[in-house]
């Protein structure tokens, strides 16, 4: 680590399995970073115009949440990916970098990551804590890169992303708390057998639950949760099941003339060695992916259900009352 009082500049280096040009198309694949990368726990992307791009991402820093919006120019000719935050979260004023790809000596693809700050007032305490960061999270960027890159099949076909959508009665804001209020889930939903929710600050969750799927196997996970105001809830699992490499989703809510139109996104990257010694056969990888679109989409469809039984209860309820 590098600079002066007022900005930092970082650098770290991993060697990854693959070629250069597969290691770039996994870092330049932005919204599946929730299930590549431990850190990364959510992100919105805004599009892609030619060679720039902007998202919003939501990441663990020094555990807990931030978020914030960036911009990145990919280079596939050059394999450079630069990056820069647009609006950043205090403490941090400013962040830019690189990801740059070269073959290395020995096989396999040197991957450069790079990141140059600066902090709200040029707080040294703040740039200390800002610094500890990026030397926590960039390693652990690169391990989980090589870790993926070595995988034995290409990504793409580890990769299971799906939604459910169903109309719900009542409104938006009453099936939001329904989700939102997990803490209750095991008195409210037959899949959840033990449940504990902690919010150490408004809209920032850390779930811990054991669920029941329908061949009655029991899976333990720990997740982190982001909840904004009464339409989105994204979640990251820190702790996965056996079957899976990473974990993802959303819940959101939008009101539809009257009613709520409620849909829940899973994004899943399957372990193709888990998926080998459960299911064996001639394609043990698609009997992954179709497990896991079941058993995921089934206990989201359960959760949506009843929390719109307990938004039409709670319109009822408002109505009698008035």
């Amino acid at each position: 680590m590098s600079g002066s009082s007022r900005s930092r500049r970082t650098e770290h280096t991993a060697v990854v399995p693959g070629p250069p040009d597969q290691v770039f198309e996994l870092v330049a694949e932005v919204r599946r970073w929730p299930v590549v990368f431990g850190p990364t726990v959510h992100v919105e992307h805004f599009g892609r115009d030619g060679d720039r791009e902007r998202f919003r991402i939501w990441a663990m820093v020094n555990d807990r949440v931030s978020t914030w919006t960036s911009s990145r120019v990919l280079d596939p000719v050059d394999l450079r990916i630069r990056f820069a935050q647009d609006r950043s979260q205090a403490p941090v004023a400013s962040m830019r970098g690189e990801w740059l790809f070269r073959p290395a000596s020995g096989g396999g693809t040197e991957v450069r990551l790079s990141h140059e700050f600066t902090v709200v007032d040029d707080d040294p305490d703040a740039l200390n804590w800002v610094g500890t960061a990026v030397d926590r999270n960039s390693p652990a960027e690169l391990a989980a890169l090589a870790r993926v890159a070595g995988l034995a099949r290409p990504v793409g076909e580890l990769v299971v992303e799906f939604a459910d959508t169903v109309t719900l009665p009542g409104s938006p804001a009453d099936a939001f708390e329904f989700v939102d209020r997990a803490d209750r889930w095991a008195e409210r939903l037959p899949h959840v057998r033990r449940v504990r929710l902690t919010e150490d600050e408004p809209g920032s969750q850390t779930l811990e639950m054991e669920t029941v799927t329908g061949d009655g196997s029991t899976h333990r996970t720990r997740s982190v949760r982001v909840c904004r105001a009464t339409d989105l809830i994204a979640y990251k699992q820190l702790e996965v099941p056996q079957l899976l490499l990473g974990h993802s989703g959303t819940w959101t809510f939008a009101d539809r003339d009257g009613a709520t139109e409620a849909t829940a996104r899973h994004l899943v990257l399957v372990d193709p060695e888990a998926a080998t010694a459960r299911f064996g056969g001639a394609d043990p990888l698609a009997a992954a992916r179709a497990y896991v679109r079941d058993a995921l989409g089934a206990n989201s469809r359960t959760t949506l259900a009843r929390a719109g039984e307990f938004a039409a209860a709670r319109r009822a309820a408002d109505a009698a009352a008035r």
